[in-house]
This record gives C-alpha cells, structure tokens and sequence, in this order.
C-alpha cells in the first residue's frame, strides 16, 4: 500500500472523488462533510447543514460544481462546492439514507434507504421520477450501471437485485430530462405498480443481509458482500443472472467490495479491520492490509486514476496499490523504456516509438508488477545492454544485450540473476549488490570478475560514473572509486535517496528523495539543495546544465547556483525523461511517450546572467517576453537593476525603481511622463544627494518652490538668477520671499525699502543707520518721531554679505 493522505476524523461512513480535481469528499458520523486536497493532505472546506446523526452517502457531480448527500436526517441535499453552501433538499424518503449517486449521463440522483426503497430524483426538476419497491429490509447501497440502463442494489434481505431503468431513461430522453408529471401523483404510480424502473434480476445465495453490490466496469458482472463474511461473483446476460464463485477470507462482515477501474482485481474492506485484494480471474486472495483499532467501513476508487479511498473508524486513507513509475532511462538520443512488460528502445530525434528489445518476467500476481528499476549501459555506444530489476523472488534481474540500433523488434533472452540492487559501471561490466551485502563486478556474459565488500554497509547502488559506483547508506551517498579502491567523497540527503539522475556530459548529479533534491558535481562537489513541500516524481539535465524537475503538481527548473523557478503547472503527474533544445520529453502513467516545447526563456535568462553572457542577456530581454515583480525582484537581489529597467514599463514602477538605484536621468525621464508633484519632489532629493545642480534647478521650478530654488541659487553662487528670484517675489508681492532674496543679495537699500513698506520702521531706521544710507534716514527719523535708535547700533557694523560658493 502506498499511502498519499491520511486523514484523523470521525467515523468516515461515505466517500467520493471528484473526476478532475485532487478533492475527495468525506461524509462522517458526526453528520459533517468534509473535502480534503489528498495531494497536500489538506482540509479545504467542511459543510454542516445536515441534522439528526450521520451523512452515510456522498457523491460528486461528473462535470458540474455539484455533490449529493444524504444522511439520517432522511434528506437528500444537493451542494454547490463553488457556493459552499446546499441549494436545495430533496424529501421523500421515510428513513435513513444509506447511498446517494449522481447519474454520468442523465440527471438524475440514485438514493437508497432505510424505508426498504430505491429513489430515482431528477435533480434539474427537483422531483422523485421513480420509486423502485420489491425489498423487504433495508436497502444498504444503491448503484448505476457505467454503461447500461441498469441499477444493482444490496438489501439485508438478503439478495441483491439489478432492476432495469431503459423505460424510465426513454420518457426522460423523449421529454427533455423533465421527469415528466406531477411529481407527487407520478411517484405514486410507482408505488402502485406501474413504474419505469422494473426488476431484471434477483440474486440471491448469501445467508445473511448483504451490504453491498457493484457492477464490473465492463463486464457484466456483478460483485457482492455480506454479514455472512462471504463475497459473491455474479455473472449475468440478456436472460438470466448467477452465482459464479465466493470467496471467503474475511473473518467479520463485509462492509464495502468493488472491482478495481483498471485491473482485474476485487478490493473489500469489513469490520474484521482489513482490506483484501482478490485476484478476479484467479478468484483467490493476493494480499491483506490490517489495521490494528479501526474497523472499515466504505471504499471508493478514482475514475481516471489509481487511486483508491477507504474509510475508517477514525479516519479515511488514500493510496495506491502499487507504484505506477514506468521504468526508463535516456542516453543520448536513445529512451529505453518498459512498455506493457516488453523493454523497447526509441530514438528521441526520429519519433516517440521504437523497437521492441526483449519481454521481461511475468508479474508476481495482478496487484503487483514486481518490476523496480530499469538501467542503461550509457558507457557502450557498441551494443545495447539493458538491467532490469525485480523485487519478486527476493529480488533479482535480468540482463539483456542487443544490437546498438534496432531496425525492428527483436526478443533477446535474459540472462538472471539474484540481487538487492544493479547497475552498471563500465562498457562491458556491471555491479551486483549481493544479499550478503558484498558487491559483484559481472561481465555482460553475466559471470562474476571479482568481488569486494564495501566502505560502507550498503543498502542500494547506483551509477556513479566510468569505473565509480555509487553507494546508498541509509541517508548517505558514497561515490567509491573501483579502480583506486577508495571513496571520492559523500553527501547526505534528508529522507534517503530514491533515484539518481546524471546530466549527458557526466558533470552533474542530482540526488532525489521524495521531497529533498541535491544537486552534485561529478566528484559529489555541492551545488545546491532543497526542499519541496509536494512530493518530488521525476527529473533531467539539460544540455546547459539546469536542472528541470516535476513535482505532483508543477514543472520546476533549479540552476546550480541555487537560482530556481517555476514553468508550468501539471493536471497530472508526469516523469520527465529528457530536456533537449527547449523540449521536454516525459511518459505519463499510461506509459505512453509525448513531447512538448519547454518554456526555457526565464531559466536561460537566469543562466546567461549568472555567467555574465550579456549578449544573451540581452537577446532573452529582446525576444523572451520576460515580465512580472518576481523578474524585478530577482534582478535587483542578484545587483542588476538596470537590467530589470528593461522589464519595466509601468512609468511609477520605472520611477520607484530608477530612483532606488540611483538612475537620475531615468528617473527624470519617468517623471516627466508622470508629471507628478510627490514624484519631483522624490527625485529632487535624489538629485540633490547626487548633487546633480541642474536637475534639482529643474525639480524645483517645476514644483514652485521658490524659497528653495533662491537657496539654490545662493549656495552655487549664482547671483544674476538670485536677482531674478527677488524680482519674481516682487510680482508675486510675496514680502518674506522678498526680504530673504535681498538678504542673500546683500541688497540693504531693498531691505530699507521693504522694512517701511511692512510698517517696520524702526527696524529700516537701524538698517539705514547700520549700513549709513543717509538718503534714507532723515525720512525714517521724521515717522520715528524723535525716538533714538543709535544705542542699538552695533560699534562695527559691517554689510551682510552672502558667502563664496565652493564652485560657480
């Protein structure tokens, strides 16, 4: 079991996926429902409108933003999740509600109850289109066919009945989904006999109640589980439907069973507190996952994907039965993969398909693919050699040798052995780890060259170069030199190593775990590491040394100088095998080859400024439409400002940023376009702690700030516009300025004459006396009438004068 999200609640009674989104939706026994992210193990959002004891069934809308509920409270809720909150009550059912399901075609709601009936509703009309009667005790689940006109319900009558809806489906079609009829008087007649839904089959052969019944994807089958510990197979046809086997293992009643999307399994969970994988074909058990306290009690599994839910008594877990990683590995040009269990090899530069090389094992059983890992040999460009390990048998492997290039598909036979773990490490030898723990060097005829125990105890291998190896301990990773006999160097990488990726050239190495990636040279040299909070799938090298990386959800990049970003977002995972000339090739979890154009230009921008190529710089500004803050941001923290001006073309964003870096002429330049007062007053002080004399000249007549600009003027000493401020202050009839114009001037006869003006008169009798101007005093003494100032006169006065500027 490969857990994704596990969740601690109440009894978890009812779950569903949603069809596109990573949501699964928890129905509980304390009557709330829940929506989990399983991809982050997040909740996202409870919904509480449901009274009176548990919400028992719950199920996601195909296409629209709808779920369905339904719960003791004998009511069936639709929800808009969009809304977050329920758009309308369905009543009519006179008990508890067990299962609700939304039609994928029509629109209709399956519900099954308590009251000993199955409802029909059409959710666009809001009313019930059928009732179908015939069980005598409670009905515990009802389902539609995926494909057919047909419904499988499980009663603790003990049988399980298939009831046909075609007559039903035919009156919605030929009135446009309205359900036709009142619907009061028209659910009545399905009481009384004469409904559209009628029954096809009734199974019975289980002892006691039975809890529930699914339908085969496509199949017709027909699989059922019971108190009586038993799950049934059933087949059926046009005419009759029956008993095909039981199994039997469970060891308490049987709570949930369904047939697996994509494999021919049955998986079942009950209140013995396992689930048991059972082989459809074989009909016999595979495997058993306990749980020690918590007793199961529903299972649901993903439309498109692998994925299975199952509910407990404290919780709900998602996860898969097995790892669904396609095993493949690229040199060159050249992908060797494994496809449906054939090894083929394909050129990248001539198509996505190849040639088959060889077939590999059998699987163990139908759960399990009990293949772990594939390994090229990258150091042979002569022959093709291909490893391919297993964990069935205790592990062991086979080694394939071919031709260099397939002209068509050809079965080479494997040559076996047994091994914890293999790879290669040479043209024509390969490394074994032993079950002992001691390393085997084999040659391609799969015989032992020699043996030697390695530095360290030694739990996995990977390749570490021509004649190196490298050597996985526990969260250590030893690069051991096979000719000198010595280690290189190790590292350590949080989580344990999962899976090592070496660029083309050899010069690079990333270390993947499921959430930790460290980045190497080729002597194991750091570069940079990280931490991902999702978990991380796949990556490749480039040819410029970048490394790009998928997580569940995004497409990463990360330089080697830690430089890191992402390029796309992802619906589903994929494993990315090569990036090559801005393309990036991948295999999704079907298996199948695709290839895409990469957006490289933000990393190769980041690249070419990290190795100070500015022609490139400049060729990705030019044609790499490159935008945004975080563009900004990066280019200001690395100490390139002027280079993120090229970005900008927000005139206050080029303003801000221009002015923070000390860029006058292009912060003026914005700044006349802007015209704003607040922004020349900005660039004024930058102007002046640049002491940039011409713009702060201009910054001030533009704002009128005569009082400044006089100052100005006065500190550069530049007299003749001094005197022009004192006769602008004069038009302006604005005294102070006036007065301080004529200060810095040294202009007494103006200050004489402005002091009278403003009524100070004895103020411009001292002026006239200090400075002796005797066309003036006798007037002024005349309006002082015989007031005597003299005694405030200072015994050496001298004229005011302003002081030399350090530079005219």
């Amino acid at each position: 079991m490969l857990v994704k999200c596990e969740t601690k609640s109440n009894r978890v009674k009812g779950l569903s996926f949603h069809p596109k989104l990573s949501w699964v939706l928890a129905s509980l026994h304390n009557g709330t429902i829940q929506l989990w992210d399983y991809r982050i193990g997040s909740l996202i959002d409870k919904f509480e409108e449901h009274e009176g004891g548990p919400v028992r069934g719950v199920c996601f809308h195909a296409s629209q933003p709808l779920f369905v509920s339904g719960g003791d409270d004998y009511k069936i809720k639709i929800w808009n999740y969009k809304l977050r909150r329920c758009i309308f009550t369905l009543l009519g059912h006179l008990d508890y509600i067990r299962t609700v399901e939304f039609h994928d075609e029509y629109p209709w709601v399956l519900s099954a109850s308590d009251d000993q009936t199955i409802r029909i509703w059409n959710w666009q009309s809001r009313s019930c289109i059928a009732v179908l009667t015939g069980h005598n005790h409670y009905v515990m689940c009802a389902h539609f066919h995926p494909r057919e006109d047909l419904v499988v319900s499980a009663s603790l009558d003990q049988t399980v009945r298939v009831w046909d809806t075609s007559g039903l489906r035919d009156k919605t079609v030929s009135i446009g989904g309205g359900g036709g009829g009142p619907p009061s008087s028209q659910a009545a007649g399905d009481v009384f006999g004469t409904s559209d839904a009628v029954v096809k089959y009734v199974l019975e052969g289980h002892e006691r109640g039975v809890n529930w019944a699914s339908f085969h994807p496509t199949l017709p089958l027909i699989v059922s589980g019971a108190d009586d510990r038993l799950i049934k197979l059933w087949r059926m046809n046009d005419a009759k439907a029956w008993e095909v086997d039981t199994l039997r293992g469970h060891f308490n009643n049987v709570s949930c069973v369904m047939f697996h999307p994509k494999k021919e399994l049955i998986i079942s969970n009950s209140e013995d507190r396992t689930i048991r994988v059972w082989d459809c074909t074989k009909r016999t058990g595979i495997h058993t996952f306990r749980r020690e306290n918590d007793r199961f009690w529903i299972i649901t599994a993903h439309r498109s994907s692998n994925l299975i839910a199952v509910g407990h008594d404290a919780g709900m877990v998602v996860f898969k039965l097995e790892c669904e990683r396609p095993l493949s590995m690229v040199s060159g040009s050249n992908l060797c993969v494994v496809q449906d269990r054939e090894v083929q090899l394909i050129n990248l530069d001539s198509g996505l398909t190849g040639h088959r090389l060889a077939s590999c094992k059998l699987a163990p059983n139908a759960m399990a693919s009990g293949m772990k890992s594939l390994q090229y040999n990258t150091y042979n460009s002569t022959e093709t050699n291909v490893l391919v390990y297993y964990t069935q048998d205790n592990g062991c492997y086979d080694l394939f040798v071919g031709e260099a290039s397939l002209r068509g598909d050809t079965s080479v036979s494997a040559k076996t052995g047994n091994a914890q773990a293999v790879c290669f490490t040479t043209r024509n030898r390969f490394a074994v780890l032993q079950q002992s723990g001691g390393i085997g060097i084999y040659n391609l005829d799969n015989e032992l060259s020699k043996k030697f125990d390695p530095p360290v105890a030694t739990d996995c291998i990977f390749p570490g170069g021509n004649n190196r190896i490298l050597l996985k301990s526990e969260e250590k990773m030893v690069l051991y030199d096979l000719t000198a006999r010595k280690v290189v160097d190790e590292v350590s990488v949080v989580g344990g190593v999962r899976y090592v990726v070496w660029s083309q050239n050899g010069q690079y190495v990333a270390f993947m775990s499921k959430h930790n990636v460290l980045l190497a040279g080729k002597n194991l040299e750091y570069h940079h590491s990280f931490h991902e909070n999702i978990r991380v799938k796949s990556g490749a090298w480039d040819e410029n040394g970048v490394f790009v990386y998928s997580t569940l959800s995004h497409v990463k990049y990360c330089l080697p100088n830690g430089d890191s970003g992402i390029i796309h977002s992802l619906q589903n995972p994929i494993y990315i095998v090569r990036v090559h000339k801005q393309h990036m090739t991948f295999i999704d979890r079907e298996q199948s080859v695709n290839r895409q154009r990469l957006n490289c230009t933000e990393y190769l921008f980041k690249l070419s400024l990290h190795q100070r190529k500015f022609s490139d710089v400049k060729l990705w500004i030019t044609n790499g439409r490159l935008c945004g803050n975080a563009m900004i941001g990066y280019l200001k923290r690395k100490g390139f400002p002027e280079v993120a001006l090229h970005f900008v073309k927000d005139e206050q964003t080029r303003f801000n940023l221009a002015l923070e870096y000390g860029h006058i002429e292009e912060a003026m330049t914005a700044a006349q376009d802007l015209d704003d007062v607040s922004c020349w007053n900005r660039l004024g002080l930058e102007a002046i702690r640049q002491g940039n004399q011409q713009i702060v000249e201009m910054v001030y007549q533009k704002t009128k700030n005569y009082d400044a600009l006089s100052f100005l003027y006065l500190i550069t000493g530049n007299i003749a516009n001094l005197k022009k401020m004192l006769k602008i202050a004069e038009m302006r009839q604005d005294v102070m300025s006036r007065f301080n114009n004529a200060l810095m001037l040294g202009a007494v006869e103006e200050r004489v004459k402005i002091l009278a003006e403003v009524g100070q008169v004895p103020l411009a009798a001292l002026t006239a006396k200090a400075h002796n101007l005797t066309e003036f005093i006798p007037k002024l003494e005349e309006q002082l009438q015989g007031t005597d100032i003299s005694a405030h006169i200072p015994s050496k006065a001298r004229l005011f004068l302003p002081p030399q500027p350090l530079v005219r």
